[in-house]
């Protein structure tokens, strides 16, 4: 990042109406110790305070501000000190710690904004590893209608092992959410392997067990790699939910679920739990023999699709009770019904686990949902985002950043 960059991003702690007004309390500082020294007696001289105004600047204003306070307070120093009489001055003893004191809160200052630039810098690169993991998913993308939101336990990480992404192609449009075991880096590093070739086979392959079978054959050679360079991470495994949209179908999909939470299909008629299968996490497909079959489930074409990581279904309040995900999500739809719509039904669920947990998240949070378009509806079908696949658009309205309390939704 550029230094003009940083400055366009970095905006100063204090504004009024927009405007920066960072620089006003040293100067009403500066304003009240001048006043209050010559509108008292000479018993009572606090000319000397005028130290505290660099000290102020140095932690709210910029370097080139705070200079500026530098100098404005010991020529203020100068000139309201010699109004007194010779033998009530408080001297150059004083002076000098007026001088000092602006010195070292220049320095002061210059250290702070070395470190917030450098604190941008590694925000830019947390932002850059999120959106190439999490990639912005255009909106009503592939015949789907879709919303997500991503809230990291992590705040200064800002992307951890949740996942999730559609993926169109000539075989219909794929989905895949996911939550690798574990934090930090490591998690990461299996999250964009496991996208990367969810993304490949979810395109080329005809067969949804197929791909399956390619997430499963992706994690184990994924830890044969860790371990061959020497880091010990354990047996990793990820939960995830592998659902692909037929085409030519309206009224059922397509599921395939190692070991994740049950997705809900939440329509106007109330909420129900789909089968959430009998499959292992990916990683530990061996000890089953194998990937879990794929099992095809109702879906009317007005219910949407509600998936979720277990940082909502273990989302704990004070006392330890859990958020209770299908009984909120019948409360909301029983008493507004638009609150089907993805966006309105993320932005729910985010707020109600935020609210439950007091905003201290323990886990990376994932809430996904998902609908059919109508035939009408505009934006690409399954096809022809095929055919527009390396095309990308904007990041979905309901699509947040985040950090804990910061959602990526509306």
């Amino acid at each position: 990042m550029t230094e003009m960059e940083f400055g366009r991003r970095r905006r100063p702690p204090l504004r009024i109406r927009g405007a920066g007004v960072a620089w006003l309390p040293p100067l009403l500082l500066l304003a009240g110790i001048v006043l209050l020294d010559l509108n008292t007696s000479e018993r009572f001289r606090i000319v000397t305070w005028i130290v505290l105004v660099p000290g102020i600047a140095a932690a709210i204003c910029g370097v080139w501000t705070t200079a500026a306070y530098v100098v404005l307070s010991v020529v203020t120093y100068v000139l309201v000190d010699s109004a007194w009489p010779d033998q009530y001055q408080a001297g150059f003893g004083d002076f000098l710690l007026v001088a000092l004191g602006g010195a070292l809160a220049t320095l002061a200052a210059v250290v702070r904004v070395r470190q917030e630039r450098h604190a941008g810098h590694i925000r830019d690169i947390a932002e850059t590893t999120r959106r190439t993991v999490l990639r912005p998913l255009p909106p009503r993308w592939a015949g789907l209608d879709h919303a997500g939101v991503y809230l990291a336990a992590d705040v200064d990480a800002r992307v951890g092992g949740d996942f999730y992404d559609i993926q169109p192609g000539p075989h219909g449009t794929r989905v895949l959410v996911g939550d690798v075991q574990g934090k930090g880096l490591g998690a990461v590093e299996v999250a964009a392997a496991l996208l990367g070739t969810f993304r490949e086979a979810g395109y080329h392959e005809r067969d949804l067990r197929t791909v399956a079978e390619r997430l499963e054959t992706r994690m184990r050679r994924h830890r044969a790699h860790i371990a061959a360079l020497g880091r010990d991470e354990g047996d990793r495994f990820a939960t995830a939910v592998l659902i692909a949209f037929p085409e030519g179908t309206t009224d059922a999909i397509d599921v395939t679920n190692f070991g994740h939470e049950p997705p809900l299909a939440v329509g106007p008629s109330g909420v129900r739990e789909l089968p959430s299968g009998d499959g292992l996490p990916l990683g530990l497909a061996d000890l089953a023999g194998g990937p879990p079959p794929v099992h095809r489930v109702r879906l009317a074409a007005d219910e949407t699709l509600l998936l979720v990581t277990d940082g909502v279904t273990e989302a704990r309040d004070e006392p330890g009770a859990f958020y209770e995900l299908a009984r909120e999500v019948s409360r909301a739809v029983r008493a507004d019904p638009r609150r089907t719509e993805p966006r309105r039904l993320v932005r729910r669920v985010r707020d109600g686990v935020l609210r439950h947990t007091g905003g201290c998240l323990e886990d990376d949070t994932t809430i996904f949902a998902l609908r059919r378009l109508p035939d009408d509806g505009e934006g690409p079908g399954a096809g022809d985002a095929a055919r527009a696949d390396g095309v990308t658009g904007p990041e979905a309205p309901a699509t947040d950043d985040s950090g804990t309390g910061r959602a990526r939704g509306e």
